[in-house]
């Protein structure tokens, strides 16, 4: 048992060439003391146990590195049970009660108050904190990539603006951002248990860990302050990750395609069910329980690419 307040979790998978970035990212955090790293190396071919063992090398008692290497049956080799054990692994490294469990990817690069500005939106009331995600600026986009990117975030801009309108939440107001990936996401522990972990399932295993914690009470937040750079891959490591997110988007801008997206008409039911849903009984759990039952949003508007 210890009394250490974050533990930083990655799962990694033939990432010698980018743990690296990551862990220089983390070393110059601007938080005092040792920043805990558990990393969970797996089915890997590569040198990222060399890797890490040189940034330990490189910056001595910055970092306290925990490292285990698994090789997993074909049937569990998957970002969902890669990322469960960096967790747990984290989770017995911080105090049980007030300690805070950072998931994060090995292809990120985080800014220098990625963990201080988490850390600071814990302890104003959040139990679960999404960080932003952005294409990291040193890996640049091709330009038909970037316009289309610039347009997707303001449809996403548009939806929180119809949800922050119909259905505000006290304690994740405006201006937010709307990410609560793996890739940047704190949660306390305590709430990690009750949410019973990271499911080992193969893709979304983030996103099912945030909905079980919303519905186990947990209040989720998406502070603007929170970010960190993803790369701008398209050939990953997680099925249904951000890499693969970056080739179909690429292929459509390609193939010169609309992406097409729910209307705003269905974002303003939405909206309107979860107000109505939230004043019921169960509350906001009610909301985070029953919505994954409700069919399915038509993908019925185009956001074209020429305007």
């Amino acid at each position: 048992m210890t009394d250490a307040r974050f533990c930083v979790c990655v799962p990694a998978r033939d990432e010698a060439d980018r743990l690296p970035i990551l862990l220089d990212a983390l070393a110059r955090q601007d938080v005092d003391g040792p920043i805990r790293v558990s990393i969970l190396i797996n089915n890997t071919v590569d040198d990222s146990v060399a890797a890490v063992a040189r940034a330990q090398a490189a910056w001595g008692e910055r970092l306290h590195l925990a490292v285990a290497c698994h090789d997993f049956p074909p049937e569990h080799a998957h970002a969902g049970t890669a990322r469960r054990l960096a967790m747990e692994a984290g989770l017995a490294r911080i105090d049980p009660d007030r300690g805070v469990l950072i998931s994060t990817d090995a292809d990120t690069r985080p800014p220098s108050d990625w963990i201080s500005a988490m850390l600071c939106a814990i302890d104003a009331g959040l139990d679960i904190v999404g960080g932003r995600i952005v294409v990291d600026d040193a890996e640049p986009l091709a330009t038909a990539m970037d316009a289309m990117q610039v347009k997707l975030d303001r449809y996403w801009a548009c939806v929180r603006a119809i949800e922050d309108d119909i259905d505000p939440c006290r304690w994740d107001p405006a201006p937010r951002h709307g990410d609560h990936t793996g890739a940047s996401l704190a949660i306390l522990a305590p709430l990690y248990r009750a949410a019973g972990g990271v499911p080992a399932i193969p893709a979304g295993e983030d996103r099912a860990l945030v909905e079980a914690a919303v519905a186990a009470g947990g209040r989720l937040g998406h502070p603007m302050s929170v970010w960190t750079r993803v790369s701008a891959r398209t050939i990953g490591r997680a099925t249904g990750g951000m890499a693969d997110h970056m080739q179909a988007l690429s292929d459509r801008v390609a193939r010169g395609e609309s992406t097409f997206l729910p209307s705003f008409d269905q974002w303003r039911a939405r909206a309107a069910w979860r107000r109505m849903r939230r004043d019921q009984p169960g509350g906001d759990a009610g909301v985070a329980r029953d919505e994954p039952l409700l069919p399915p949003m038509r993908c019925d508007m185009p956001l074209g690419l020429d305007r």
